[in-house]
């Protein structure tokens, strides 16, 4: 853990040097990911790493455990809410929509949950370009794989630290790390909605998913799940498609 630790901390130094930046900046959910990430750039940054925490309607236990984080780590932090600015949008968005044609509200919900995570994305970007740092995503292999990501939401960012990390050796490195015991043992949700849970939504375990990765033995329908999930996101994981005329 230790040689991961400094590898991930000389890369994200070397990356802001490159882009002739100060500094790393993150969204802090409460999670065990973006935990990490926090611990880690604080390492590479000690004194320009930056932790936000963007609670819209967010669960009091994430923002406690948000706040746990930057507080065991010692980042820089500050605290966004994000609520009002995502009632006004969607409302104005819907009352747009409903003027044209028709709001569907079967698709209300992923509108929704895109919509958090694409201001929490332009909220970092707003505040990373008043301190010149790069913003530092948190996906990792499972996430990154199966594009368990909104698309220039979470997915919108310069530098990707842990996306060859299995969701078990984020964990290992969280204990490493001394990320909070709560944190790390809490299960994994991308705060989209109430009650919103990763497993639940993907349809599989990052467990499963993780073993696929590394070419062991699941139950078929677990494998079934997992490459349809990768097959449907390939756009996610590519810039946008371009038509090349010459």
């Amino acid at each position: 853990m230790e040689q991961i630790v400094e590898k991930i901390k000389v890369w994200l130094q070397n990356q802001v040097k490159q882009a002739n930046a100060n500094g790393l900046i993150v969204g802090v959910s409460g999670g065990l990911d973006s935990a990490v990430i926090a611990n880690l750039i604080k390492r590479a940054f000690p004194n320009d790493s930056l932790g936000v925490i963007m609670p819209i309607n967010s669960n009091p236990t994430d923002l406690k455990d948000a706040e746990a984080v930057v507080q065991a780590c010692h980042i820089t932090s500050m605290n966004v809410d994000l609520t009002a600015t995502h009632a006004l949008m969607i409302e104005t968005i819907q009352q747009e929509v409903n003027r044209v044609s028709e709001w569907h509200e079967k698709n209300a919900r992923i509108a929704d949950a895109n919509l958090r995570a694409r201001l929490r994305m332009s909220t970092l970007y707003t505040i990373a370009n008043n301190y010149n740092y790069l913003v530092v995503g948190t996906d990792n292999m499972a996430e990154w794989f199966t594009g368990y990501f909104t698309k220039y939401g979470d997915g919108g960012v310069d530098l990707q630290p842990i996306v060859d990390l299995t969701k078990q050796e984020v964990r290992e490195l969280a204990h490493f790390l001394h990320v909070p015991v709560e944190v790390i043992e809490k299960n994994p949700s991308a705060d989209l909605w109430v009650g919103q849970t990763d497993e639940e939504e993907m349809g599989t375990t990052y467990a499963y998913i993780d073993a696929y990765l590394k070419g062991e033995e699941i139950p078929e329908k677990d494998k079934e799940v997992i490459e349809q999930l990768h097959a449907r996101t390939e756009h996610k994981r590519n810039i946008a498609t371009q038509l090349r005329l010459k």
